[in-house]
């Protein structure tokens, strides 16, 4: 269900779905420590990289809702997988806000 959504999505260049683990699964990704010798990576590439494991956090909780109606893993282990993606999906939706606002704003400068 989730891979028909994102195909309508802004994200529907991220690759296919990734196994995680529940700990990968309850946060956000981290972003690596910058360092003098090394380049942060381009905004784009932070935000792919935000948005697949939004999407992975999607994917996890649909999985294992599936697999809890089947009766192969307890609820408390949905409720979990769940959370984060609701909770990863929150914060992806308040970037996006951010995004939008500060767009406006430059584009109501007067040059």
């Amino acid at each position: 269900m989730i891979d028909k959504i994102s195909g309508l999505s802004g994200l529907s260049g991220i690759a296919g779905p990734r196994e995680t683990d529940m700990a990968g699964a309850a946060a956000m990704p981290t972003m690596p420590a910058v360092s003098g010798a090394q380049s942060p990576g381009s905004f784009a590439e932070t935000l792919k990289t935000m948005g697949e494991g939004v999407v992975d956090n999607l994917k996890t909780a649909e999985g294992k809702s599936f697999a809890a109606i089947k009766g192969e893993v307890p609820t408390r282990e949905v409720v979990d997988a769940i959370m984060a993606a609701e909770q990863s999906l929150q914060t992806a939706v308040a970037i996006r806000d951010k995004m939008v606002t500060a767009y406006l704003e430059i584009a109501r400068m007067q040059i």
